[in-house]
This record gives C-alpha cells, structure tokens and sequence, in this order.
C-alpha cells in the first residue's frame, strides 16, 4: 500500500488525528448520528485528509470492518444468546437471591455488588440493570438502606465486568484488535475487575450510605413496583452460577493446559479447540439450553431470534470502529501518536487508558471507546515494547468510568431506579469512575511484576 503518509507527515498528522476524533463526537454528541454511520463518516473523512488514494480508503475501510468482524463476531453473537438464555430462565435472579442469602441483608451492598457483576458478563449492563432494579427494590423494602448507595452497589457491578470480561462486545474487540492470548486476558480481567468494582460497590456505595438522607426515598417503599420477571420457578444458585462460569472455565482451562502441556502431548489439540473462545462459548451456549430449557417461558428459537436482533448493531458498530482503526493506522497517525507520546514519555499504557477514558466521556458508549481506541493502538503494541495484555486491560479501564448524560446508561439508572439525576451522579458517575481509576491501578502493579504467566 502506498502510504499516505508519504504525503501527510510529521506535527500536521496530530492535527489531522484531532480534526478526527472531534468530527466523530460531534456527529455523534451534536447531530445524533447513529455511531456506525459516524465511524464511516469520520474513516473516509480521515482518509480524505492525509490524502489517502480514493481506492485505498474504501479498500482499508472494507479491510477494518472483515477483519474486526472476522476475529470477534462469533463470540459476540454467542455472547448474547447466553446471556438471552440465562436471563430467560431467571438464572440471573437466582444467582442474586442465593448470594443475598448468603451474606445476609446486612451485607445486600456485596451481594448486589457481585450479582450485577457475575450477571453483566453474559448479560448486557442495561439489561442486567433492568433485570435487577426490582429485587433491589425488594431488598430496600428489607432492609430500609437508601436507594442511591443500593444503586450504586448494581450500577458499578454491571459497568465493570460489562467493560472488562468478556464475552460483551467491548471486551471481546478489545481482546481481538491488540492480538492478546484469550485466556490470559480473562483470567487477568477477572483479577483486575473484581477487586475494583468492590471498592466502589461496597465501600463507597457505604459512604453514600452514611451520608445519604434515610428520608429521601421512603416515599416509594410502599408504591408498586413493575416486576420484571414472571413467577415461574428459577433454577438453583449452583446450577445458574455453573451454567454461567462454564464456558468461561472452559478457556481458562484450555489456554493454562496449551501452556504446560509439552508438545508431543496427544490432549493439547483437544483442550487447545475447547479452549478456544468460538467453541467454549458455542458448546456453553447448547450446555446452557440443555441445563435451563425447562424454565424457560417461550420457545428457544424465539430466544435465538431476539439475540439476532439486539447483536445486529453491535456488529456494525464495532466492524465500523475495525474500519476507523485501519484507516488511522494505514494513514500513519497511529504511529506518529505513539512515537509522539513515547518522546513525552507517556507508556502506552496510560495512553490507551486516557484516549478510551477521553472517547468514553465525550461520546457515552463504552463499546464505542473500546473498539475505536484498540483498533488505532492494537497494531502498534508490540512495537511499543508493551505488554498487549495489560494495554487492553488499561484501555478496557478507560471506558469504565466518566459516564454522562450523554450516555443512555445514565438515564437507564437515573429513570429505572427513580434516584434523582445528582444522585444518579454520586452513584454512577463518580462510582464508575472509582472503579476505572482502581482497575488501572492494579493495572499498573501487574505491569511492575512481568515475571507473572501470560503477561
């Protein structure tokens, strides 16, 4: 490919990179174009720019959105109909109730907390939030906590593992764009994630708690509340925790097994393709319709057919960010801005997580941040001499916190929970954004120790 940076070189690639990333927020802030027609937009605008031959902008483009789709769009597509199967056999609400009972109402801040986090892997964090705002209100009938630290315990649960673990879509792209080892991005995800989210979830949603008026919602403890799930039995906590974690076992399991079984070794083929992330979650997603089609409340082709239809602009969006990332970096920009932040010496750790914090914040999707900041700095990693799995760690961090109201996720909580649009702030905002900034410190610890497996 003739480089159009043959053309366009040197400080005018930064402007041209920044004149890109404002039109994309723009369309999408300003003129509320939807943000796969945004992404293509500001791709073949890009290339305009750097003065990129016609036919390369529309090869590169068409390149970007195969490639991306190409890596992670089974898993996606498997990813929703898991999450489909579990939330139509009320697996999600068993898992909620089973670890309320367990820690006992006192503690319904932890077991809110890791329900919301366990639920939003499969589950999408909207959904799971709806899902889930009933028994919280239940468990604030029970235990007479203020609603907004309750909030805040589900809100920061579903954001972090809806941002980090995969198999949600931001993950998934994240992991597919920087070329990381499946398993060890799980595995490290769930070290990162979990920790993080309970610094926000518990102990932050219990200082909003402390201080939080007792009177400010007690209003709506005797008002009906909208039941979302139907009265028909759920399964057991250990069968729905099993169905849920199952395939994510699988590829931990299969990528530890590839790592220490020798070569000549007649097992690593097979637990090599069942580790794999396309076959893991395909065989979890038939183990998953055999163990919970009993409690289902409509035909499981129907389940099928709605996930089709919730994955469709999920797809597009994140082939389009594939296509916006091939562009950048067939431009030149990609490097120029990494050489560039290496002589200001920022590692492209912090960069990755500063650049999808930026795009989260100004634009509202965390999907949309993920994609677009791992596709311009996927294919520059090694060269940075960094470590792929902790830059898509960092960047995964970014697009946790600094939600807005110009994200739907912010009116989801702030209107389905009834909090008001300040404490809708406390709890979501400035707790998502503690657990972003926790996550990419303990990021930055693991990045002190590279002796550890897989980084």
């Amino acid at each position: 490919m003739v480089g159009a940076s043959q053309l366009v070189a040197g400080p005018m690639l930064l402007v041209i990179f920044s004149i890109s990333i404002a039109f994309l927020l723009v369309t999408i802030i300003k003129f509320k174009v939807n943000a796969f027609l945004a992404l293509l937009g500001t791709s073949i605008l890009t290339g305009f720019m750097v003065d990129m031959p016609l036919t390369e902008i529309s090869g590169g483009i068409a390149k970007g959105f195969g490639n991306t789709l190409g890596g992670v769009g089974i898993v996606i597509g498997l990813g929703i109909i898991f999450g489909n199967i579990l939330a139509e056999s009320r697996a999600t609400n068993a898992i909620a109730e089973g670890l309320l009972r367990q820690v006992g109402k006192k503690n319904a801040n932890l077991a809110i907390n890791v329900s919301g986090w366990l639920i939003s892997i499969p589950v999408f964090q909207d959904a799971a939030f709806v899902i889930f705002m009933p028994l919280v209100r239940q468990i604030q009938k029970a235990t007479r906590k203020p609603l907004v630290a309750l909030v805040c315990s589900l809100g920061v649960g579903t954001i972090a593992s809806h941002a980090m673990v995969i198999p949600t879509p931001g993950p998934v792209a994240v992991a597919g764009n920087m070329g990381v080892n499946i398993g060890s991005f799980l595995f490290y995800s769930i070290v990162v994630s979990l920790p993080a989210t309970l610094v926000a979830g518990v102990f932050y949603s219990r200082f909003l708690e402390n201080r939080a008026d007792p009177s400010a919602y007690n209003g709506m403890l005797d008002e009906p509340m909208p039941e979302i799930a139907t009265p028909r039995p759920s399964p057991s906590m250990a069968v729905s925790i099993g169905t849920l974690l199952f395939p994510l076992l699988l590829i931990l399991v299969g990528s530890i097994a590839a790592m220490l079984l020798p070569a000549s070794s007649a097992w690593k083929p097979v637990v090599a393709f069942l580790g794999d992330k396309n076959i893991a979650l395909l065989v979890g997603v038939i183990a998953a319709f055999l163990i919970l089609q009993k409690h289902f409340a409509k035909p499981a082709n129907d389940i099928i057919i709605e996930a089709c239809g919730s994955a469709g602009l999920i797809f597009l969006i994140t082939g389009a960010g594939g296509s916006f990332g091939t562009i950048i970096n067939s431009s030149g920009i990609g490097k120029y801005l990494v050489s560039t932040m290496q002589g200001w010496s920022v590692p492209l750790l912090v960069l990755g997580f500063l650049l999808s914090q930026l795009l989260r914040a100004a634009q509202g999707s965390t999907t949309v941040a993920l994609v677009t900041t791992s596709s311009i700095l996927g294919p520059l990693v090694l060269a940075a001499g960094a470590s792929p799995v902790l830059v898509a760690l960092a960047i995964c961090a970014g697009g946790i916190g600094c939600s807005l109201p110009n994200d739907s996720g912010f009116w989801v909580l702030s209107r389905y929970s009834g909090i008001s649009v300040q404490d809708t702030i406390k709890a979501w905002t400035i707790g998502g954004t503690i657990v972003g900034v926790v996550a990419f410190l303990i990021i930055l610890v693991l990045s002190a120790m590279p002796f550890l497996p897989g980084l």
